[in-house]
C-alpha cells in the first residue's frame, strides 16, 4: 500500500575504525565505477527532505509527493514516500485533503523502513541537513534547486517528473562525496597526574621535541560533509593547538581557528578562510588556519589516507569550540583532541545526463 508519513530518522555511529589507505583507495574505484556505469535498483521507499517552514515549499513537496505515489510502474503501483512529521498539521500540505481523496493511501507510520531513495527540495543547506540524518550509509540523493545559490544542486525543479521517471525506471549514475569521519577524545586522568599520549612517546623517542598531552577515550563521533571548523568561541585569546599527521607532529596553530574541509566543502568557509577550490574527485584534505597569527602556516593540501590529529596542549590559555557542517557545537578543553580521517560512507547524489 502507498503511503505518505512522517520520519523519525535516527542515527548511527560508524563502528570501529579502519585501514585508510585500504579504505580510500576502496571509495576512489567504487567512485569512478559508480560514474561510469547506469545503476538500476527497485526503489521502494522515498524520503523527501524540504524546509517544514517554507510555505513555498510545502506546496511543491505536496505536488511531488502525490506524483510519487499516484505513479504507476510496471507490474507495481506507487512509491511509499516519507515527508517531514511537522507537514502533517500543515494547513499547505493539507493531510487530511489528500487522505479524503486518495482513503487507500495510510498516512502516518511511527515505524518507518530503510530509504532506498532520497529527494531534496531546496538549496545547499537542504542537502548538507540529509548526511546529517544518515550517520553511516546513505541512500542516493536526488537534489531539486530551488534557492538562489547551490553547488550541490544540479537539478531544475520544473523538469522533476522527468528526473524522477528517469531515476526510478532507467536508473541512475552516481557522485561519491568524500566525508569526515570525526571522533571527538577527552582527556582521562590517572590519579591527579598527567599521562602522555602515547603518539607524543613516539615523538620524543624519535628526537622530537616533547609535546605535553593526555590519555583521551573517544565519545563522539561524527561524519561531515563539508567541514569541521575549530573557533575560540567567546574566548578573547588566540588558539593554540598542535597539528599530527599520521602520528608526526607537523605545525602549531595559533590563529582564531582552523578549518578542515573535504574538496565539496572547499566552495564553503575553507573559501572564505583563504583555502583553494578543490574537484570534488580530487581526494584531498584541506586545511586553512582562520586568521592566524603568523605567516608561517598557510593552506594545505593533505593525502586523503592521512590521519590526522588536532590537539588542545595543556599550555593553552583557552578552550575551543567544534562545528560539524555548521552543526553540533562540541567544546574541547585542554588535553582534548579531534581526529579526522576519511570516511567509509560517502555521500552520493545522482549525476545529471
Amino acid at each position: 500500500m502507498q503511503r505518505i508519513t512522517s520520519y523519525p530518522v535516527q542515527t548511527s555511529e560508524s563502528p570501529g575504525l579502519f585501514n585508510n589507505l585500504d579504505k580510500t583507495v576502496g571509495v576512489r574505484e567504487m567512485s569512478k565505477q559508480l560514474g561510469r556505469a547506469r545503476i538500476r535498483s527497485n526503489i521502494q521507499s522515498v524520503l523527501i527532505v524540504t524546509k517544514a517552514r517554507d510555505n513555498r515549499l510545502i506546496k511543491l513537496t505536496r505536488e511531488l509527493a502525490l506524483y510519487l505515489t499516484l505513479k504507476h510502474r510496471q507490474g507495481s503501483r506507487g512509491l511509499i514516500v516519507y515527508v517531514d512529521h511537522q507537514l502533517r498539521h500543515s494547513r499547505r500540505f493539507d493531510a487530511e485533503g489528500i487522505q479524503r481523496d486518495h482513503p487507500e493511501f495510510d498516512m502516518y507510520s511511527n515505524s518507518p523502513h530503510l530509504f532506498d531513495f532520497v529527494i531534496t527540495l531546496g538549496r545547499d543547506g537542504t542537502v548538507l541537513f540529509t548526511p546529517w540524518l544518515f550517520q553511516r550509509i546513505v541512500p542516493p540523493v536526488l537534489p531539486f534547486a530551488l534557492g538562489s545559490l547551490g553547488f550541490l544542486t544540479n537539478f531544475d525543479f520544473a523538469d522533476y517528473q522527468t528526473a524522477v521517471d528517469s531515476a526510478i525506471d532507467s536508473g541512475i549514475r552516481v557522485n561519491l562525496h568524500m566525508r569526515f569521519t570525526c571522533t571527538v577524545y577527552r582527556a582521562v586522568f590517572d590519579k591527579g597526574k598527567f599521562a602522555r599520549l602515547w603518539l607524543v612517546r613516539r615523538i620524543y623517542h624519535l628526537g622530537g621535541r616533547q609535546i605535553m598531552c593526555f590519555t583521551t577515550k573517544p565519545v563522539e563521533m561524527f561524519e561531515v560533509l563539508n567541514d569541521l571548523v575549530i573557533d575560540r568561541g567567546p574566548s578573547p585569546y588566540v588558539s593554540l593547538l598542535e597539528l599530527f599527521g599520521d602520528e608526526h607532529h607537523m605545525t602549531i596553530v595559533q590563529a582564531h581557528g582552523l578549518c578542515a574541509a573535504t574538496p565539496t566543502g572547499s566552495t564553503a568557509y575553507s573559501l572564505s578562510a583563504g583555502g583553494s577550490l578543490v574537484h570534488p574527485e580530487i581526494p584531498a584534505i584541506l586545511i586553512s588556519p582562520i586568521c592566524s597569527h603568523t605567516p608561517s602556516f598557510c593552506p594545505m593540501l593533505l593525502l586523503d589516507n592521512m590521519e590526522l590529529r588536532i590537539c588542545i596542549p595543556y599550555n593553552s590559555h583557552s578552550m575551543v569550540w567544534l562545528s560539524f557542517d555548521g552543526r553540533g557545537r562540541v567544546e574541547l578543553q585542554q588535553g582534548d583532541h579531534i581526529k579526522i580521517t576519511a570516511s567509509n560512507h560517502p555521500f552520493p547524489t545522482v549525476c545529471a545526463d
